[in-house]
């Protein structure tokens, strides 16, 4: 069989992380305050920014129609919103069913919302119970997440950990590929190549020049070798410039936007409120003003001749970063929307009746529900909170894994099941206090079947003391003996 070389082409959907994607994901999982914070900062450094005034015309806060999608945000061509923008805000005071709500009493006082940041590992021991591991799994996963540094890196070795958690270090590498798959993407990495490398490979650039770099040429990159990168690869130098630009949006650390659980105040993101008997999601934007393109600025760039071709290029750079701002908050308030419109069309059951009512719910359900990525959904959840008629509760909250009914027909949520346990503790005799087993007969009884082991965790997760340690034998009886 002869061999011959030739050239050929063929065409492959990628994506391609862009700046303006990793700004739109990272405005994503930000907090209302943090998000606050940002667009303050941006109105100070970028002179193409501005607040829209009250007399602007104030239009649609989300462009295209309400199903638009991330990808379609971010494939669209920029002059496409240049008439937009220059007579229109990131203002949402006029949208229907999502408008602002206004009015203080409508909020919680500030006793329900004192709160502490989430950690890393809070953030990752929750994507572990969704994942739906077996419990040798879970272990495993539990000694991983254990064990991250302050970066987010793994610090034990495959048999440490495998030790800890009895099993062989093949079954820990099997946990660990989905871990690091998790919110952060790269975290639980060994190095910075395989955090890197995980980061492409999520993006599906695993086979790209800058797989390729990263790969085996991480240092020469650290020094700009470009020419010697280059002709390595046997590829362009600006391919290599290109993949350097790249890599450079990658996150090296993927603990960074994590602290250790300081006590601070929150705002909720989202408020529900039952309206004429139905309840309507508010997302709260107080704080964020309305944003717009300086006309100003656009004028100036269009004037600009030739000979000031600096002056322009600046300029042009500087609308381009805030009309990429105002679309990438709009896109944030779209999808927050859209998970918390479907998250709380299926916890009807909680808005009406409270804990005990809470239903099963993962990721993919309100993923494939508003037909988006699971990790999507993740970083919309992430740090936001929302204000409902049982009280503030974190986004994150209402996605609980689920138990099966004794009779096999319907499911209930590991929450509700734990609040259950709560309310029969409180109401049980000091004198006689009811054990494991009898708060699974009594669950059973419910409906609930139950067993006593998963009690028992249940019970430490809630920080209740066994039987025999809540046992008050002298406790005053009041009434007749």
């Amino acid at each position: 069989m002869a061999l011959e070389i030739k050239l050929t082409q063929r065409m492959m959907p990628q994506l391609v992380m862009t700046p303006q994607l990793q700004q739109a994901i990272k405005l994503l999982q930000l907090s209302q305050l943090d998000l606050r914070q940002r667009v303050s900062q941006e109105l100070q450094e970028n002179p193409a920014l501005e607040e829209a005034r009250d007399d602007d015309d104030a239009g649609s806060d989300f462009v295209g129609e309400p199903g638009a999608t991330h990808e379609m945000l971010v494939s669209d061509r920029m002059s496409d919103w240049q008439d937009y923008l220059d007579g229109h805000s990131n203002s949402r005071h006029d949208m229907v069913g999502s408008e602002v709500v206004r009015h203080e009493e409508d909020f919680p006082s500030i006793e329900n919302t004192v709160t502490r940041r989430e950690t890393l590992q809070e953030h990752l021991l929750w994507q572990l119970r969704m994942a739906g591991l077996d419990p040798a799994g879970e272990s495993i996963g539990q000694c991983i997440i254990g064990n991250l540094d302050e970066r987010g890196y793994l610090e034990a070795s495959l048999e440490e950990v495998g030790a800890l958690a009895r099993a062989t270090p093949g079954e820990v590498e099997d946990v660990l590929a989905q871990i690091q798959l998790f919110d952060p993407v790269g975290v639980a990495a060994r190095d910075l190549r395989e955090c890197l490398m995980v980061q492409l490979h999520n993006a599906g650039l695993e086979g790209s020049v800058a797989a390729r770099v990263v790969a085996g040429h991480l240092r020469k990159l650290e020094l700009k070798q470009y020419e010697r990168i280059a002709a390595a690869l046997r590829v362009g130098v600006a391919e290599i410039i290109e993949a350097a630009h790249l890599i450079a949006c990658l996150e090296p650390k993927p603990a960074r936007d994590y602290d250790n659980g300081e006590v601070r105040t929150i705002i909720p993101d989202v408020v529900v409120q039952k309206v004429a008997g139905e309840y309507a999601i508010f997302i709260n934007d107080d704080g964020v003003p309305p944003l717009r393109v300086t006309p100003l600025v656009r004028r100036l760039a269009a004037a600009s001749s030739e000979e000031a071709r600096e002056a322009r290029e600046y300029l042009d750079g500087r609308i381009r970063a805030a009309t990429w701002l105002i679309k990438s908050i709009q896109w944030r308030h779209q999808t927050l929307y859209r998970v918390s419109e479907s998250i709380f069309k299926f916890q009807r059951d909680f808005l009406d009746h409270g804990v005990d009512r809470l239903k099963p719910l993962v990721l993919r359900e309100v993923a494939a529900k508003i037909g988006t990525h699971p990790s999507t959904v993740s970083r919309a959840t992430s740090n936001k909170y929302a204000h409902t008629p049982q009280g503030v509760f974190e986004l994150k909250y209402f996605f609980q894994s689920g138990i099966s009914r004794s009779d096999g027909s319907v499911v209930v949520s590991a929450e509700s099941v734990r609040e259950r346990i709560r309310v029969l503790v409180e109401s049980e005799d000091p004198v006689k206090p009811l054990s494991d087993q009898d708060i699974a007969s009594a669950l059973e009884r419910l409906g609930i079947d139950i067993a006593r082991r998963t009690v028992a965790k249940y019970r430490e997760q809630l920080g209740i003391l066994t039987s025999s340690r809540r046992r008050q034998p002298y406790v005053h009886r009041v009434g007749p003996a």
